[in-house]
């Protein structure tokens, strides 16, 4: 009798199934209430006491064996069934994928780019790791020259001078270097300050910034290009310049767009007066030009610069600089329905 267990544990040790009909028959045939595991303990009585302990344990674990074998075909069978459901029905519908947004600040460029694409302007970038001679010197900031005060910069090494570029000029002067007039190109890119942080300043921001040289460029054409812009951008048609200064233009101006006060939140961003200050401009200095071998007296110029954060505050009415950088998802998403 018990070499006759010992026979099935190995039965149901080598059993295989290929459908749950199969299964389930094993499992009658073994743990059914008519099953041979039934009639095995009911034969328990019948064995010699000497033999009792050792049967009692052989039938143990062929009922063990039996159960295990029963739950490992199951899952192996529930598991192929699954597999198949899934990847083998090619009409079934696809998992829903959560469509993300372009960032707000990509959005805002991409719509600066397009406007001035209208009327010919290229794009161009450049490093933003720069030297002295393209983020200072070309551009009429010389060494010890007080106007570099202006802007706390980023070091990476000295002598030479390695630092983050603190404005997109840099670009432009590679972009003379290498491009002979007329030139008619926009640099958009990330550039980098030392300021501290708060709701208005950000030690990183993002800037676009212009520049047309031809011959008989006037304060004219550079007027009428900003007031093109600001139409596009805003769907404002008055425009000011005031008078400012800036070390590669010259003369040079703070372009404001009247802006209205129409509402609450327009007395707070014009602090009453209507008017808001969105970039700055000016003809380029003759002296940038000759540094970037071209002939100041042939060719003028005019260039202009925004920044980008600035435009977005204002075109979606964002009170904090800090919320394009926190990635925060509730923040982002606001934008999924803007292309």
């Amino acid at each position: 009798m018990l070499d006759k267990v010992k026979e099935l544990i190995g039965d149901v040790q080598a059993f295989k199934a290929t459908s749950k009909e199969e299964v389930e028959a094993f499992r009658i045939k073994y743990l059914g209430s008519k099953g041979l595991l039934k009639d095995l303990f009911a034969e328990f009585k019948n064995v010699d006491a000497e033999l009792r302990k050792d049967f009692g344990q052989a039938l143990n674990n062929l009922k063990k064996s039996a159960e295990g074998k029963v739950a490992e075909l199951n899952d192996a069978l529930e598991s192929a069934i699954e597999e198949k459901g899934v990847y083998g029905d090619l009409t079934r519908p696809a998992e829903p994928i959560e469509l993300g947004s372009r960032h707000p600040i990509s959005l805002v460029k991409n719509q600066i780019i397009e406007v001035f694409n209208r009327i010919g302007f290229t794009v161009s970038e450049g490093p933003e790791i720069e030297d002295d001679w393209h983020n200072f010197t070309a551009l009429n900031l010389p060494e010890y020259h007080p106007a570099r005060d202006m802007q706390d910069t980023f070091f990476i090494e000295k002598n030479p001078d390695t630092l983050l570029r603190t404005h997109t000029s840099s670009v432009q002067v590679r972009y003379m270097e290498n491009n002979e007039p007329p030139i008619r190109t926009i640099s958009p890119g990330r550039v980098f300050r030392n300021e501290d942080i708060s709701a208005r300043a950000h030690c990183i921001f993002h800037q676009v910034e212009g520049l047309y040289i031809d011959t008989d460029v006037s304060f004219a054409d550079l007027k009428q290009t900003l007031l093109y812009f600001t139409k596009e951008m805003f769907g404002k048609s008055k425009i000011r310049l005031r008078p400012s200064y800036f070390p590669f233009t010259e003369p040079s101006a703070e372009v404001d767009i009247y802006w209205g006060l129409e509402t609450e939140t327009d007395y707070k961003i014009t602090k009453g007066t209507g008017w808001l200050e969105i970039m700055g401009c000016g003809m380029v200095d003759p002296n940038v030009l000759k540094n970037c071998n071209i002939d100041p007296t042939k060719y003028s110029g005019y260039a202009f610069g925004m920044g980008i954060e600035r435009i977005a505050m204002l075109l979606y009415q964002i009170p904090d600089i800090r919320m394009f950088y926190e990635n925060d998802k509730r923040f982002l998403e606001q934008f999924k329905s803007v292309l």
